[in-house]
């Protein structure tokens, strides 16, 4: 009988089929530039665990929340899910997430490696529900033909100034930079704001209650805070300095012609837009920067987000990977987690040059990959590693209502043209009477 189990066994190896039985370890993400990274991430994973594969699985981001919605519900969910500051709460109240404090305190995985807060903000209660994998900051992208059209040195936009009264020096330069169809820009007398042909900034057109790449960073930077910390069960919507933020913009679109209105915006999507070359400026999330080299068909460049009254301020966010509860194989989804916020997979990540990676090591590798396809991304990375720069995603309870309230009380300002005040008004008392 051993002989010829050693027969068999000897054969199996020689057919290429393993020996031991494999545990399959399905994975889901929605970044469209990310698989050929975390492949090869698998990959490297699989060589040092034989015994388990890694299913890959990528949906678009929002076909991506419904497919995870429904599979949560019908029990059919992925081992591992790429997890986001907004969503996680919601699940983790849900008892959909599984806790990984106790494995990393068993298998002592240092959590002191990763950009500061990260590791936090995926905690509550002393419970963990995902380790760091990337980070995020916004930008100002930039069409430099555009500029050089218009006398503009790209050096000074790092310089720019911002203030919800007359715009600042940011506010002058979009408006130099939008030109009507008459080809008059919006500093000339007789600009009609009507007949724009080129906007100066481009922004989403769909603003939401974290407004992380179109407001976020302009409000803050005028003394605006979301709430008193994560988990704070009170919100500042109704702060005086969001709505001259909001009225800013809101005036940029709909008044003044400098701003592309929310209404083609959200049409067209704002990425979109700039790459078709209908505005000069917009502001850029880190993880989009791939995106926009691949499909800009001009030279485009970053800089550093303007300084508001508050200072310089940029939304700080980063995602993880949380493990299902209902997983039938929570011992393989961990190991795969644990190599993935590794240095080993982080340093393969960044070799990309897709995302920067939340350990430093990784987002070096990403900034010299990007540097070697003509992309500085300094002005991300300066912006990340200024302390007085970032403030954190907010993390709360409750945020899919909160996102309901938002999106509704901003698309009857941007899309109607509704009194900015009464109407976040009225969503802040909406949103706090959700803790009552």
């Amino acid at each position: 009988m051993r002989y010829l189990t050693n027969i068999l066994l000897a054969g199996s190896l020689l057919a290429g089929v393993p020996a031991y039985a494999v545990t399959e370890i399905t994975y889901w993400m929605w970044d469209q530039n990310q698989p050929p990274a975390y492949q090869a991430c698998a990959d490297a994973f699989e060589k040092q665990n034989p015994d388990i594969k890694i299913k890959i699985t990528q949906t678009g981001w929002f076909d991506y929340w419904n497919a995870l919605n429904a599979a949560f519900a019908s029990g059919t969910a992925p081992d591992v899910i790429t997890d986001h500051l907004a969503r996680y709460p919601e699940f983790a109240e849900n008892n959909l997430l599984l806790d990984q404090a106790p494995l990393i305190a068993r298998d002592k995985v240092p959590t002191d490696i990763y950009f500061g807060g990260l590791v936090k903000v995926w905690g509550k209660e002393g419970k963990q529900y995902g380790l760091p994998k990337d980070w995020d900051t916004i930008a100002i992208c930039y069409n430099k033909a555009m500029l050089e059209k218009a006398g503009i040195d790209p050096k000074s936009l790092s310089n720019l100034t911002w203030n919800p009264k007359d715009g600042g020096s940011f506010g002058k330069l979009i408006a130099q930079l939008s030109i009507d169809a008459n080809g008059k820009n919006g500093l000339d007398a007789g600009f009609d704001p009507k007949n724009v042909k080129q906007y100066g900034l481009i922004v989403g057109g769909q603003f939401d209650a974290y407004g992380q790449v179109e407001w976020s960073h302009l409000a803050v930077s005028n003394g605006f805070k979301f709430y008193d910390g994560p988990w704070s069960k009170h919100f500042y919507y109704d702060d005086p300095k969001l709505a001259e933020t909001i009225q800013w913009i809101a005036d940029g679109e709909l008044k003044k012609g400098f701003i592309v209105p929310a209404k083609d915006a959200r049409q067209a999507g704002a990425n979109a837009l700039f790459a078709g070359q209908k505005g000069a400026l917009t502001f850029l999330g880190s993880w989009d920067v791939h995106w926009s080299q691949e499909n800009c068909k001009f030279d485009i460049g970053f800089a550093l987000l303007p300084v508001g009254p508050a200072g310089r301020k940029t939304m700080f966010n980063g995602l993880a990977d949380s493990i299902w509860v209902g997983s039938k194989h929570q011992e393989e989804a961990w190991k795969w987690v644990k190599f993935l916020a590794s240095p080993e997979a982080q340093k393969i990540v960044g070799s990309f040059g897709v995302v920067l990676p939340a350990i430093p090591a990784g987002t070096q590798l990403a900034k010299d990959a990007m540097a070697k396809k003509g992309l500085d991304v300094s002005a991300y990375t300066d912006e990340a590693t200024d302390p007085n720069a970032t403030f954190l995603f907010p993390i709360t309870d409750h945020a899919t209502e909160i996102q309901r309230i938002l999106r509704a009380a901003f698309d009857s300002i941007l899309l109607n043209g509704d009194d900015v005040a009464k109407t976040l008004k009225s969503a802040n008392d909406q949103v706090n009477g959700l803790f009552d």
